[in-house]
């Protein structure tokens, strides 16, 4: 019954009104009506100066992050979780990003790996199929990190035959 109360007080907080169209404006991306934050600042604003969103600024858009996609081929020590953990380190700390967590399978019989390096500005995630020297690679970071540098690690470390990369910007505002 606490975890019920709890629940039905955690809903109770939230603002679950529309928005007065005389007096607020819905945000576009959230359908949450801008609302202001203690200090006066307006919450839900796309260019809020106070957000701590860490969405980027960059040739003239505005967005949350950069993902991307990135197919290895004809890779080597895909099978090896050891090597597959430390390049993901490695390839955290040459983007500039601040490793969370990693969490890694180990595939039997094939040998492959799966698993994702959570960082505070994302993730590093990758599967790999030793079998056929593949592995996928998905790299999303938001703030100052610098998701490209991690290509030259993976590269180094598991010496692809040729590397396909994808770039997607998530989050678009403008």
């Amino acid at each position: 019954m606490k975890t019920l109360t709890a629940l039905s007080e955690s809903v109770m907080d939230l603002d679950l009104r529309t928005p007065d169209p005389e007096t607020e404006q819905e945000n576009p991306h959230t359908g949450v009506a801008n609302d202001v934050h203690a200090d006066g600042s307006r919450i839900g604003s796309q260019f809020d100066e106070n957000r701590l969103d860490h969405f980027i600024e960059k040739d003239g858009q505005r967005f949350a992050g950069t993902h991307l996609i990135i197919d290895l081929w004809d890779a080597s020590r895909l099978d090896e979780l050891g090597h597959v953990e430390e390049s993901l380190r490695r390839a955290t700390e040459a983007a500039g990003a601040t490793l969370l967590n990693i969490d890694l399978h180990y595939f039997t019989p094939n040998g492959g790996v799966s698993g994702v390096a959570v960082l505070a500005e994302s993730h590093i995630s990758i599967h790999t199929w030793p079998e056929c020297g593949y592995a996928a690679i998905d790299i999303f970071m938001c703030g100052d990190a610098e998701p490209s540098r991690a290509i030259s690690v993976l590269e180094t470390s598991f010496t692809p035959g040729s590397i396909e990369v994808g770039e997607h910007r998530r989050g678009v505002l403008g």
